[in-house]
């Protein structure tokens, strides 16, 4: 392979994930049934967004319809007239119930003027037409539209899936009175806890993708200009060809002229940098109704849905505010598979379908086309998927009402158990980043835009190394439901001075186990399959606060606590519970050097030490089982 599709790949993001061209009958019915307007609206400090309006043939005074927008860094395109896609808005079935539809090229990409800022700081307080951010932009987009877009009743919705997800969850900080109705769906919240970060390690999968994100183009255009940068590769390895990179210093190889690289690697820390790009601490009032759409086994953004909802929840419990997690990958809501798979796990038929109309669909019409009563509408406050039962639950609150915490503590033998042992011990394994664990089993993800199937991965291929641990409950004597968020209190040593501690927590299927009709994989087995349900992965340098690191002391006990995000998982009769613990996951995270540095970064290859890492019996994992 010559070169890694990074073009190619993101342009899936937008054209597969949200606006996909489709083979079906419907593929020529936004053809035969809109028509398309391509106008630059003027921003406050006079930059011009380009924008497409596809408007229903049948529009008109007496038949007005409510505008549906995206705005997106990924292109609009097809650009010109006479082109209109295949697909129009968030599903075929809100296509054909009609809507005014709008696509916005952001600030600094592709037909748009000005200039490209990832997650673009949020100004609460404006002052002069010069303070412009993502929500300003959406404000102005909106009255521009109600005003001008013919045939619109005055009504306007906004969605978006992953970064479009973003400038969703920005646009509800507008606050303009049009905007009825708000879906992020997979928004990336913060980049220290989404997408490139989690806890503020840096997601090394993410290598190939910084030309799409990190360099900034010369003029107006409809065609990608960053590919001069993507990486010639020789290899479909990447965890060969990353750890024969060695260093991440090495990167500027690379990447010494990506803004957005450079701007990563000087920025070790969650300082004002990455503090100003968060969205969660702007929430206050909210004024649209909104509705977060994640998928359980979203490899990109788990925690950018999670974390707003309940954000949004604490700062205006009033608002109409309602979260749907169903068994999806990135994005995977928003188009019908027939056989809803996520890697070797079969969750059902039509599952997105079911999604798309009686939980999506029904939002925006109730909002944008009916009465808008926040009270009259029949949606839960979270529409959640039980990713063991294999079906659908309504809550009237998540975390669920009856959720009850559970201490399962780690035996230094092997076992979990819900009662902390009488006397003390510990386990340890030799942790190596010269030699580290690997997050997949499947090599061909390791050089694209990112890993999807890792998230419900077989795991015994780490659990069987030296260097991961394996704690396993005894075969449960009936179904347990955990719904909540996990937090895993480790209470470790180290024989270095700084780590990266990964807790997994699996569903181990019973030997009798038979493989589903639609595994992609024939070598896989399901008896016995290890089925990774949540991880989540903590630096020790940041264990007391994520701005200021602090080192290890070489053979101290130290508390790490690691909080995984949400699940809704039933482990059922003659299943078992597994917790892994491990200090690496690669290429997914980039290997901690193991010896405390100031920027990790730009560690030497002399900081690369082994360590023994020690984890003692008082250490448990918090769950939260609902009854």
């Amino acid at each position: 392979m010559k070169k890694i599709y990074v073009l190619v790949l993101a342009l899936l993001v937008t054209h597969v994930v949200t606006q996909a061209q489709s083979t079906s009958p419907a593929s020529t019915y936004a053809k035969e049934n809109y028509t398309k307007k391509e106008v630059y609206i003027t921003m406050r400090d006079g930059i011009k967004l380009f924008t497409s309006i596809y408007t229903p043939k049948d529009a008109s005074a007496q038949k007005k319809y409510p505008i549906v927008m995206q705005r997106t860094c990924y292109s609009i395109a097809p650009y010109g007239e006479d082109k209109i896609p295949a697909r129009l808005g968030p599903s075929e079935i809100m296509m054909k119930q009609g809507y005014i539809v709008v696509y916005q090229d952001v600030r600094g990409r592709y037909k748009s003027e000005g200039t490209w800022t990832n997650m673009t700081p949020v100004i609460d307080n404006k002052k002069t037409k010069k303070d412009v951010d993502e929500g300003s932009d959406t404000y102005d987009t909106i009255d521009w539209l109600v005003k001008n877009a013919a045939f619109n009743n005055g009504r306007v919705g906004q969605w978006g899936i992953s970064y479009p997800g973003f400038y969703t969850a920005a646009g509800i900080l507008s606050n303009h009175p049009a905007l009825k109705a708000s879906s992020p769906q997979a928004p990336i919240s913060d980049f220290w806890f989404d997408d490139f970060h989690h806890n503020g390690a840096l997601l090394e999968s993410y290598f190939f993708t910084y030309p799409v994100f990190g360099v900034q183009k010369k003029d107006t255009t409809s065609k990608a200009w960053y590919n001069d940068q993507n990486i010639k590769a020789n290899t479909r390895d990447g965890y060969q060809f990353l750890l024969d990179m060695g260093p991440l210093k090495n990167a500027d190889k690379y990447y010494k002229d990506n803004f957005y690289w450079q701007e990563t690697v000087n920025h070790p820390n969650y300082d004002e940098f990455w503090k100003a790009r968060g969205l969660t601490q702007h929430y206050g009032k909210v004024m649209p109704a909104v509705m977060f759409v994640g998928g359980w086994y979203d490899a990109e953004d788990l925690s950018g849905p999670l974390d707003m909802f309940k954000k949004i929840n604490k700062t205006d419990p009033n608002a109409y505010n309602t979260i749907v997690m169903g068994p999806f990958g990135h994005g995977r809501w928003s188009r019908e598979t027939g056989h809803t798979m996520h890697s070797n796990v079969y969750f059902g038929d039509s599952i997105a379908t079911f999604y798309q109309k009686d939980i999506e669909a029904k939002f925006f019409e109730h909002f944008l086309k009916g009465s808008g009563d926040k009270k009259t509408s029949d949606l839960p406050k979270a529409y959640m998927y039980d990713t063991g039962k294999k079906e659908w639950e309504k809550f009237a609150q998540w975390p669920a009402a009856n959720a009850t915490s559970q201490k399962l503590f780690l035996n230094a033998d092997g076992k979990l158990a819900k009662e902390q042992p009488a006397s003390s011990g510990s386990v340890s394994y030799v942790s190596d980043p010269l030699k580290p664990v690997p997050y997949t089993e499947d090599n061909t993800t390791t050089m694209g835009f990112t890993p999807h199937n890792y998230m419900s991965e077989d795991q015994r291929f780490a659990g069987r190394r030296t260097d991961v641990l394996v704690y396993q409950s005894e075969v449960l004597a009936d179904d347990v439901t955990l719904g909540g968020q996990i937090i895993a209190h480790l209470k470790v040593a180290n024989s270095s001075t700084d780590a990266d501690y990964i807790v997994k927590l699996i569903d181990v299927y019973p030997m009798d186990e038979k493989n589903n009709d639609y595994m992609p994989n024939k070598n896989i087995i399901l008896s016995n399959y290890w089925q990774m349900v949540r991880s989540e992965i903590m630096p020790a340098r940041f264990r007391n606060s994520f701005e200021t690191p602090v080192a290890m002391v070489p053979g101290q006990k130290t508390d790490v606590n690691v909080r995984l995000q949400d699940v809704l998982h039933t482990f059922k009769k003659g299943h078992r519970i597994m917790i892994q613990v491990q200090s690496t996951a690669f290429p997914l995270f980039a290997r901690n050097p193991q010896t405390f540095v100031a920027n990790p970064y730009k560690a030497n290859e002399s900081d690369y030490v082994k360590a023994t890492e020690t984890v003692y019996n008082d250490s448990y994992v918090d769950v939260q089982v609902i009854k």
